[in-house]
């Protein structure tokens, strides 16, 4: 969702990296920052074409690619797991643990941005993310969405 120029993410999803148990979490990111990161990766799509919803306001859909997806596998390293415990003793906030998420989740939408403009796609509809424990301190990150091409009405 877009308000002026920062995106609402509300993820739900479960991490297995910090808990068993879902969650959820809203992300304030600036379409700044998304765009920055796009062009560090040689993407050229406009992070405001990626969306959550089933359209784009303003755009019209001209041409259904199929479905793109990003994943990413990462497991917790050991001064990991001794730093995370040692914030667990504390509670609060397990920053060690949410930055590991928050990385796994930009590297498996890059690779969604990718996958997309590859296929010659401009815009990504329905975009989701998705974890799953591979197994114990393993775990899949997948971003997905439908790639599209959108012209602007």
């Amino acid at each position: 969702m877009l308000r002026g120029s920062v995106f609402l993410y509300k993820i739900r999803t479960r991490c297995p990296l910090v808990s068993q148990s879902y969650y959820s979490n809203i992300i304030f990111v600036t379409k700044q920052l998304l765009n920055r990161l796009l062009y560090i990766k040689n993407i050229t799509m406009d992070a405001s074409l990626i969306t959550t919803s089933t359209g784009l306001e303003g755009y019209r859909i001209v041409k259904h690619l199929g479905v793109v997806r990003g994943i990413t596998v990462r497991s917790r390293s050991a001064l990991g797991n001794i730093a995370g415990g040692f914030q667990s003793l504390f509670g609060g906030r397990l920053s060690i643990y949410v930055e590991l998420c928050e990385n796994a989740r930009e590297e498996a939408f890059v690779l969604l941005a990718q996958h997309a403009q590859a296929l010659g796609a401009n815009a990504i509809i329905n975009m989701r993310y998705d974890a799953n424990e591979v197994m114990q301190g393993i775990t899949e990150v997948l971003a997905y969405g439908t790639a599209v091409v959108v012209e602007k009405i």
